[in-house]
């Protein structure tokens, strides 16, 4: 492990406060595949750190990178069929993973089926390529069997043209539901008369990432700057202020687009909405960008990371609470899909070479500092736990490369030490580089055939 602070310097466990529950989602934590309407991926609970687990495998025949749950604990997965990739919504039963109730959504994006949320009464809430807003219950019949059905429907095709698709949806703490588009439409929807207004990014910017809320800030980022939103009078998209990063000269091999691969995420000492973070596409290394979210005149950093291997990027988001930022590196990351409109890679390949990284803004809020760094290989977005400090993924170890078993691992926030190492299996089981969940301890994580259930074994 590569310290970059000294042991006597070396940070508690990350803590903090984080932004408001948003009050039209379900509780933070599950609400999302980034915990919360901030993108914190924070949790409150502890997860099964500590305790020996049992790995239970379910198969969907799908590949399920969206796994949610409401107020009511009912675990809920989005995953894209192998046959026709159209995606589709499962009840999941928590105790093995299995399927207890499933309904098929019209097919759009690669990305369509990942940005999800529930709402404040436990229904998805998700546009389908036909680019319909839909809110979708679960509930028993008669009979007991479990049951999804769409119970709302509100139609954005007169705001979003044919071959336009949205990319994520996230309410407002205002009620409004936000959606942005790869084509760069962000728009806000009125649930109360189902008005929607557009606003569209300049310079041909698309958007390949998801979207975050905080009371009155709404952020997107593009493949050329990350922008935050209000609404006007009129209720229709307003930018407040505009940030151009660094998105280098192409796409780098581990990431789905040009440009940033980060959704951004609100988060800061006091109220957990002071920050927004990004990472750019620098050449060859990438940037943290920590920016103020009243406005980015002058960056609180732009930080070079993994500057100990060739060249780093990645396609995931920042993990943060208070004051730290975690990133994992996911240069060389071999996607078994791309987007369409992805474009070539520069190089063509490289090395899944990993890395993990805790940096803090201090509390004069000037720069900020990378308290330690870790060549692990993270195969999954990490989650953080408020209770235990433990980051949960999924590592790979050894000598192989891409053919090394996938292991589920505790990362110590304070230290970067890995702990509760267990082995989960080969190719079968590799979670794409997507956010696990975690319920009454027990870890969830989606995998390109199913779903892992990870649960303390006592």
């Amino acid at each position: 492990m590569l310290k970059i602070m000294s042991l006597a310097a070396v940070l508690s466990l990350a803590a903090g406060p984080t932004a408001p529950q948003n009050p039209f989602t379900a509780p933070a934590g599950g609400a999302s595949t980034h915990g919360d309407s901030a993108s914190s991926k924070v949790f409150a609970g502890p997860g099964p750190a500590g305790s020996p687990v049992k790995v239970t495998r379910s198969t969907l025949l799908s590949a399920c990178p969206t796994l949610l749950h409401g107020g009511d604990g009912q675990l809920l997965g989005l995953c894209t069929e192998y046959l026709g990739q159209a995606p589709a919504l499962h009840l999941l039963d928590r105790a093995n993973g299995n399927s207890l109730a499933k309904l098929s959504i019209a097919k759009g994006t690669l990305l369509g089926g990942v940005y999800a949320y529930v709402d404040h009464r436990d229904r998805v809430v998700i546009v389908d390529g036909n680019r319909d807003l839909l809110r979708i219950a679960h509930s028993r019949d008669a009979a007991g069997k479990w049951q999804l059905a769409v119970v709302e429907r509100t139609p954005l095709s007169s705001v979003i043209p044919e071959g336009d698709a949205v990319v994520g949806v996230v309410p407002a703490y205002d009620g409004r539901v936000w959606f942005v588009t790869s084509a760069g439409r962000v728009g806000a929807v009125d649930t109360t008369t189902g008005a929607a207004l557009t606003y569209r990014l300049p310079n041909s910017e698309k958007v390949a990432n998801s979207i975050s809320t905080v009371p009155g800030r709404f952020a997107v980022t593009s493949d050329r700057a990350v922008y935050v939103f209000d609404t006007d009078r009129a209720g229709a998209p307003a930018p407040l202020w505009r940030y151009a990063y660094d998105r280098g000269p192409a796409r780098k091999p581990g990431q789905l687009s040009w440009g940033s691969g980060a959704t951004p995420v609100f988060f800061g000492p006091s109220t957990g909405a002071e920050y927004l973070a990004i990472t750019d596409n620098a050449d060859p290394h990438m940037n943290l960008v920590v920016l103020r979210t009243d406005g980015p005149a002058t960056p609180v950093c732009v930080r070079p990371l993994f500057t100990n291997r060739a060249a780093s990027g990645t396609e995931n988001a920042p993990v943060a609470v208070g004051t730290s930022i975690f990133i994992t590196n996911t240069y060389g990351y071999d996607y078994p899909a791309l987007p369409e409109d992805a474009g070539a890679s520069v190089p063509a390949n490289a090395d899944f070479d990993g890395g993990v990284a805790r940096i803090d803004v201090p509390a004069n809020g000037a720069g900020c500092a990378v308290t330690w760094q870790i060549n692990t290989r993270s195969a999954a977005l990490p989650r953080l736990s408020q209770a235990d400090g433990k980051l949960y993924t999924v590592i790979q170890e050894g000598i192989l490369g891409d053919a090394d078993p996938f292991t589920f691992a505790a990362i110590d926030s304070a230290t970067g030490a890995i702990s509760d190492r267990k082995i989960l299996g080969f190719g079968l089981v590799n979670p794409l580089q997507t956010a696990g969940t975690v319920l009454d301890r027990t870890y969830y994580q989606g995998t390109v055939t199913g779903l892992l259930t990870i649960a303390p074994a006592g």
